[in-house]
């Protein structure tokens, strides 16, 4: 009950506001869903509809995320734990229908939170908190519907596309060396090439 009044008082406005469509920002909003869900229908007809619902909504929940992130400069917590509760609610009633295949899912979604959330804790220990919680947090659940290979490419995507996007905003003088970047776009990004390419 308390996780429905969370997701009721801080997640629906925000996305009532990015589905009001204010600027390009939220008009990206029309766009992206269903191109989404149809590329994905067609370019991953390889997928099972469990695994096709996962990438759709690990998709759309980054994007929400990546858009609030540009804004606030945090990921809410509500949010991820959105994102969590649509895996167990999609992945729990596969145990009692397919038990063989939803088993090696489970276990593949489950060190790829632990590999996901492990690694982003590690660099946010090592790097005294540069990292933020909330990307911590984000990409454990990301794990988990990415699986281990998955997760793995899209951190390694991640990290490319951040790099290169942090020193050209350098060279071009747009942001200094102690700045800091919004970093759920990134791995927005990093989601986008792991479930498209892998």
């Amino acid at each position: 009950m308390a996780a429905i009044i969370v997701l009721k008082k801080d997640m629906l406005p925000d996305l009532k506001r990015i589905l009001r469509p204010s600027g390009w920002l939220d008009i990206l909003t029309y766009i992206q869903f269903p191109f989404f869900f149809i590329t994905l229908h067609l370019w991953r007809n390889d997928l099972a509809l469990t695994e096709l619902l996962w990438r759709y909504l690990l998709l759309t929940f980054g994007y929400v995320i990546a858009i609030y992130d540009i804004l606030h400069k945090e990921v809410p917590n509500s949010y991820i734990l959105a994102l969590l509760a649509a895996w167990v609610v999609i992945s729990i009633p596969q145990l009692f229908i397919q038990i063989g295949p939803s088993l090696k899912y489970l276990f593949d979604s489950l060190f790829g939170f632990l590999i996901g959330g492990g690694l982003f804790l590690l660099v946010y220990i090592i790097s005294k908190k540069g990292l933020g919680g909330g990307d911590v947090k984000y990409m454990a659940v990301a794990g988990l519907y990415l699986g281990m290979n998955g997760v793995l490419a899209a951190i390694f995507f991640t990290l490319v596309f951040s790099v290169i996007t942090g020193w050209a905003l350098i060279l071009l003088k747009r942001i200094g060396r102690k700045d800091t970047l919004p970093f759920a776009p990134f791995l927005y990004i990093g989601f986008l090439a792991a479930v498209f390419i892998l």
